[in-house]
């Protein structure tokens, strides 16, 4: 496989999309197969996908808005980044799911309806899906997408970005911005893909049972106000907690949903004056959660290892480029340390070539991992060379 890596920090977008298609032009021969695209939330998105698929009108082009954008050679916040892909052996789709908040059955429906390796015999089938972050509905989404292929595909990805704002996040296909949607780029090869998870928090109290709760809204744990929990869980460990001002203490203690395969991360963000705490992905009721706690050396281990689960699931196969989402609210967390996490993901990679951006909620699914929707989790992908 070839695959060109594109960056640039220019602020205008027409500019910008320019610069990124003459990038890949020059490192890749010929037309790409696909581009995946990550773009700050500053950007007029769509002069920016006219400007980018002028160079390269036959490229299938998927992305979404970011929270921050890195390859192996720079990163930054209010960049846009690329990363194109062609190959005689690995084949692509795209698919588009709408009004995903109306339906996730729906939406997982209309994206698998382009896939072809639904029908045909292929060793190996995977999905980078992006989702409108704002849009909700990510946990079951990824649930249906399993459903509608089988559970034969390997998903990875995230939910698009606007540096924590929360205010509009978009994803991309060919040259339309969309919002209540989410887009995925299949990927049939006849090489394994390699997908590493990683998140580096550890429980820090005893368990406690979600009891009510009604999507994004964390209502009741163990019978009481969902903010109670925090509550006492501030005074003892003796750190400061402002209702009116969480966000501050949810980046230091989030919450861990107990699975078989270890703690699926939620990542609080509010509370209202009822005590109910909101969250950036849905907690089930009845799970059983535990506010959890990590270090920046902790994390930057989880992306170690994540990195390099990744590479193992090669094989002996020559890896090519690798893809890496990150969550906001650890770039947030770790402040000017984050350049140590992109670092230990570089160091682990050697000379591949990577490109990847900081997202709201990350995708995984693959065998041997913790699957489904995540918060303050690294996702790496590695594609076959």
């Amino acid at each position: 496989m070839q695959t060109a890596t594109a960056y640039t920090e220019l602020a205008d977008a027409d500019a910008a999309g320019h610069a990124l298609g003459r990038q890949i032009a020059d490192e890749l021969p010929g037309s790409p197969d696909a581009i995946i695209l990550f773009a700050a939330p500053g950007y007029d998105h769509r002069s920016l996908l006219g400007a980018l698929s002028s160079h390269h009108p036959a490229a299938l082009l998927v992305g979404s808005s970011s929270a921050g954008e890195f390859t192996h050679l720079a990163h930054g916040a209010g960049a846009a980044c690329a990363l194109a892909l062609k190959s005689d052996d690995i084949r692509f789709a795209v698919g588009v799911g709408r009004a995903l908040s109306r339906s996730a059955a729906d939406a997982a429906r209309q994206i698998v309806s382009t896939f072809r390796g639904t029908e045909e015999q292929i060793l190996h089938r995977a999905a980078l899906v992006l989702t409108d972050a704002l849009a909700g509905h990510a946990p079951a989404l990824i649930q249906e997408l399993m459903v509608a292929t089988g559970t034969r595909y390997q998903l990875f990805g995230g939910g698009a970005g606007d540096n924590a704002q929360f205010v509009r996040t978009v994803v991309f296909s060919g040259t339309e911005v969309l919002d209540d949607a989410a887009v995925a780029l299949e990927i049939l090869s006849p090489e394994p893909l390699g997908v590493g998870v990683g998140h580096g928090w550890e429980a820090a109290a005893d368990a406690l049972r979600v009891t009510e709760a009604d999507g994004l809204r964390l209502i009741g744990l163990n019978g009481l106000p969902a903010v109670e929990a925090f509550e006492a869980h501030a005074e003892a460990v003796g750190v400061p907690f402002d209702p009116a001002k969480p966000l501050p203490f949810f980046l230091h203690n989030i919450l861990g949903i107990e699975t078989a395969a270890g703690f699926q991360l939620r990542m609080p963000l509010s509370v209202d004056g009822a005590g109910v705490v909101h969250c950036a992905a849905e907690v089930p009721v009845g799970s059983r959660v535990r506010i959890m706690r990590s270090t920046v050396a902790a994390s930057l281990l989880a992306v170690e290892r994540a990195t390099a689960s990744a590479l193992a699931s090669l094989g002996d196969r020559k890896p090519g480029v690798a893809l890496f989402f990150d969550c906001a609210a650890t770039r947030i967390r770790i402040g000017d340390d984050y350049t140590l996490e992109l670092d230990a993901v570089r160091n682990r990679l050697s000379d591949l070539p990577m490109v990847g951006c900081v997202t709201h909620g990350q995708i995984a699914r693959a065998e041997g991992q913790f699957d489904g929707f995540h918060n303050c989790t690294a996702v790496v992908c590695v594609l076959p060379a």
